[in-house]
């Protein structure tokens, strides 16, 4: 009996506290302001205007006259116009006093600085950081030097020593949240380098920014007692399939700068027509989201809040860098990738042609649809012909069409025809898209279509950042 679905990849107090830190800012010299202002509009100058017939008390001058006595004349140049000045005053000085309680009840609805979302997945870390861009010119005086400096390290660097990196052609720019403008920023690091992170999080004393580190992912709840012990954190674990979920479709609703967030691949399976297209998830349910990181999860999707775990495989992202590791002597996904693209599978699989001598024409499969996955690896003349690179090709096939598989199952058995794939695995790997494209198309015969996402890996980290602010 033949196994067949495979394809050949061709192609983060109250007024009376003496400095309370508000939004990441010191409270205290606004504070201060503010009762400045009182204390000037009740002593310095009338907090109303005085009636025209009444003289203000202890004054002896009546308004609208001179200060010369009772014979002098109303209307002269300077006095006559008191009133109008003073009514003037009192207008800015309420509006100025309106514009602060706005201010105040702004950031007692919203949580301090820095705002982070992080997922903690099994091999990757990833972090969304919200940069304000509308720093008044008093936020910045009293802005914490703590506060200031994790600012600007994290936006000022592309890379975080050897591993940590800013995805910038990712970043969104002009993002309202929150009340604040602002652009958020989009970094990863290896999972094996979180120790590093709560070392860097204690000697920036994060923790004095008194802000909440909203997590999600697996790594939340094993680091959690590293990151409140070491680095004194205070973190809020999150499920990581409704950060998934809620991240992605807040992100395709925002756009990517102007465009459009999701997109597909017209004519998969012309390889010589294949073009990406964008589009928009109007509409978007029901939806299957296949989320392909170390592992694979897949959810049938019915609304924001509506959603269950279909089914998943251990055989993922991790599986192909770990299975690359073992067979090529590579060490980087990046690597893995590259060799992949280098190589031909079917010197390593075994095909429906190998076993057929062409097609299987009563079931309708086709000569290079894969039989055997590395099957062809059992001769000891065909190991030693293969490269390091058809290795790596063969991998990168044999993870991509098990998923996919999986996904037109559990697509068929839920009746739904739209298929989102997100995750890190698809991060610079067209080749998996493409194949998982083709896949769906041809096997489906044009029913079922796969979409796809810009920030594939990081709508776990965007739920739980927008999570941050519904924890205030």
């Amino acid at each position: 009996m033949i196994a067949v679905y495979g394809l050949t990849a061709a192609g983060p107090g109250s007024a009376m506290d003496s400095e309370p830190v508000v939004n990441g800012y010191h409270g205290g010299g606004s504070q201060e302001a503010e009762e400045g202002e009182m204390k000037c509009g009740s002593a310095g100058r009338p907090s109303a205007p005085l009636p025209r017939h009444k003289p203000a008390s202890g004054s002896g001058i009546e308004p609208g006259w001179a200060a010369g006595g009772k014979d002098a004349v109303p209307g002269s140049s300077s006095s006559s116009r008191q009133p109008a000045q003073q009514q003037q005053q009192q207008q800015q000085q309420q509006q100025q006093q309106q514009q602060q309680q706005r201010r105040e009840a702004a950031k007692k609805n919203r949580p301090p600085f820095p705002w982070f979302g992080m997922d903690i997945g099994g091999t990757l870390v990833k972090l969304v950081y919200f940069e304000p861009k509308d720093i008044t010119t008093e936020e910045e005086q009293e802005e914490v030097e703590n506060l200031r400096s994790i600012r600007k390290y994290l936006t000022s660097n592309v890379a975080y020593g050897s591993t940590g990196i800013r995805d910038v052609h990712l970043e969104l720019k002009d993002l309202t949240i929150c009340g604040r403008k602002g652009n958020l920023h989009f970094i990863r690091f290896p999972t094996q380098n979180m120790p590093a992170f709560i070392q860097m999080g204690k000697a920036k004393h994060f923790s004095s920014l008194h802000t909440t580190l909203c997590a999600t992912g697996g790594g939340a709840y094993k680091f959690e007692p590293d990151l409140r012990t070491i680095a004194n954190l205070q973190l809020r674990k999150l499920d990581e399939l409704d950060c998934l979920i809620h991240g992605m479709m807040y992100i395709d609703a925002m756009g990517f700068n102007g465009c459009a967030e999701c997109y597909y691949f017209q004519q998969p399976t012309d390889p010589e027509r294949c073009q990406k297209m964008t589009c928009a998830l109007d509409n978007p349910y029901p939806l299957l989201l296949v989320n392909i990181g170390s592992g694979v999860s897949i959810l049938a999707v019915y609304s924001k809040d509506n959603y269950k775990r279909v089914t998943g495989t251990s055989l993922g992202g991790g599986t192909f860098l770990g299975l690359c590791c073992l067979l090529t002597g590579c060490s980087t996904f990046e690597e893995a990738l590259e060799m992949a693209s280098l190589g031909e599978s079917t010197k390593v699989d075994k095909l429906v042609r190998d076993i057929y001598g062409g097609d299987y024409d009563r079931f309708g499969l086709p000569g290079w649809a894969v039989a055997s996955s590395f099957g062809n690896m059992m001769s000891k003349e065909k190991r030693e012909a293969v490269s390091k690179e058809d290795l790596a090709r063969a991998t990168l096939v044999s993870i991509t069409n098990n998923i996919g598989s999986i996904a037109r199952m559990c697509a068929l058995n839920e009746n739904i025809n739209r298929v989102v794939f997100v995750g890190n695995f698809l991060r610079i790997n067209t080749l998996s898209m493409k194949l998982l494209a083709y896949a769906l198309d041809y096997w489906s015969k044009g029913q079922l279509k796969g979409f796809f996402m810009e920030h594939e890996g990081y709508f776990g980290a965007v739920g739980a950042l927008l999570e941050l602010f519904n924890s205030v």
